[in-house]
């Protein structure tokens, strides 16, 4: 699908809620860019800028990346991206980063997905990562075809230290308190649409379905 305009939204959730997956497919279905804030942090990461170092203590901690930081690393991309639709995975967190957005962009629309704490934190102590690329797999829904083996690589797999259990509940812990306001300052706004499932299979049909008739409407607007 050609848009007739920009058209930039965000996708919010909490940690393994299926963020990257449905962004993937949302991005292959109707040509959004993808921004990934993690994938953002990682290249800090291991590269081990300064900011880097600082990200991957508060992530071992189970501690959101402050404020500033983030901010300045995200909107640093998007000023590059000015004639582009896009789609936010990761980004904003906190009030005050989508401040920080709203001063620079207009968000068209937030995708919220709404995923038990319960079934992420199976989900997620379940998760072995190859760490050089951040490919994932699930032993229980997407094991590697070699125990402990990266399929293309044949390197081995290491559970992240933000995914075990105890960093787990850390992180969700700190989301609920830090990132559910932020669902209220989009509902506020009035862009704010909600997916509640535990399968992302199951979700993305209602995903795609609100996003053809969204971006239909803006088509039909500005024809």
């Amino acid at each position: 699908m050609v848009l007739q305009r920009i058209f930039r939204a965000v996708i919010m959730g909490p940690p393994g809620s299926g963020k990257g997956t449905v962004s993937a497919r949302i991005t292959k279905t109707f040509g959004l860019s993808h921004i990934s804030s993690g994938d953002i942090l990682r290249s800090n990461i291991n590269n081990k800028t300064e900011l880097g170092l600082l990200m991957k203590c508060c992530i071992d901690q189970g501690q959101l990346v402050p404020d500033d930081v983030m901010s300045r690393l995200i909107l640093r991309d998007l000023r590059a991206m000015d004639h582009s639709s896009w789609l936010l995975d990761g980004f904003p967190r906190t009030v005050p980063q989508a401040e920080a957005l709203d001063d620079a962009h207009s968000v068209d629309t937030v995708i919220n997905l709404n995923v038990p704490f319960q079934t992420i934190k199976q989900r997620l102590t379940s998760r072995w990562t190859h760490l050089p690329t951040g490919r994932v797999y699930n032993v229980d829904f997407n094991p590697p075809k070699v125990p402990g083996l990266d399929d293309e690589t044949g390197e081995p797999l290491v559970q992240r230290d933000d995914d075990t259990p105890h960093t787990v509940t850390l992180r969700l812990k700190a989301y609920e308190n830090q990132t559910e306001p932020v669902l209220e300052y989009y509902r506020s706004n009035g862009v704010l649409e909600t997916f509640t499932g535990t399968e992302t299979n199951m979700i993305w049909p209602h995903v795609e379905a609100f996003l053809h008739k969204k971006l239909f409407s803006v088509k039909q607007k500005v024809a």
